[in-house]
């Protein structure tokens, strides 16, 4: 049988008595058909990788516990991902993906040409959850509240090179970064002057190019996400 993980939020050690959340023992019971002696691996984003069992169900419940140390905590990349919202499922997408390439934090923007309404942080959070669980990450992305982009940038950490794809211009390719990053991916209709003048005006950036290619917002979140995090050489 596949290794099921679920992120738990409680404490992790030997012996860890943990109350599943409902809709984390539907799914060991009702969809992936666990039974009380199964063991199944538990993470909560500092303390590790545990071997864990469930020791007890019903109906709408499972009570689990921690067992054995399998992995222990390293340290993760420490690469943002700044984004204006898509439509739904892009946006789905997004999250998923930056998930699985190790980001660890999610900042949704809103810029001149942002056409998203509003940003669900929920269902955000519960996607990256997901992600991780099935990537076998031992951190959860953290999903920062919806912000204007001016505002990300006027609180922008000092010393985290913000890199931003820009297209059509004649710029430096994306290149490896072995430190603190953060990446900008605008929305479906580009970024546009005002975003311009204020990426501008903040010494954190540094626009890079995705290519000849016009290439859609949550695609080229992938692909940037990816170059950015491959191997420094020399």
């Amino acid at each position: 049988m596949n290794t099921i993980r679920l992120y738990i939020a409680q404490t992790l050690h030997e012996g860890a008595a943990i109350v599943a959340s409902p809709a984390q023992a539907h799914y060991l019971g009702a969809v992936m058909r666990r039974a009380a002696g199964d063991e199944i691996r538990l993470f909560n984003g500092t303390d590790g990788e545990w071997e864990a069992r469930i020791v007890g169900q019903a109906r709408g419940s499972a009570r689990l516990e921690a067992q054995r140390l399998v992995r222990r905590q390293t340290a993760e990349s420490d690469l943002w991902l700044v984004f204006a919202p898509l439509k739904r499922d892009a946006t789905d997408l997004v999250v998923q993906k930056a998930t699985e390439l190790g980001v660890s934090i999610l900042q949704p923007v809103t810029t001149e040409r942002t056409n998203a309404g509003r940003v669900n942080a929920d269902r955000m959070a519960a996607i990256a959850i997901e992600a991780a669980e099935q990537s076998e990450r031992l951190t959860v992305p953290a999903v920062k509240p919806l912000a204007p982009l001016e505002q990300v940038l006027s609180d922008w950490q000092v010393g985290r090179p913000l890199f931003v794809a820009i297209e059509r211009d004649s710029l430096p390719p994306v290149p490896a970064v072995n430190g603190p990053g953060a990446l900008l991916i605008g929305p479906e209709g580009g970024l546009g002057p005002r975003d311009r003048r204020l990426l501008d005006q903040c010494p954190a950036v540094r626009p890079i190019s995705l290519g000849p290619r016009i290439l859609r917002a949550e695609t080229a979140a992938i692909v940037a996400l990816a170059l950015l995090q491959r191997p420094v050489c020399g």
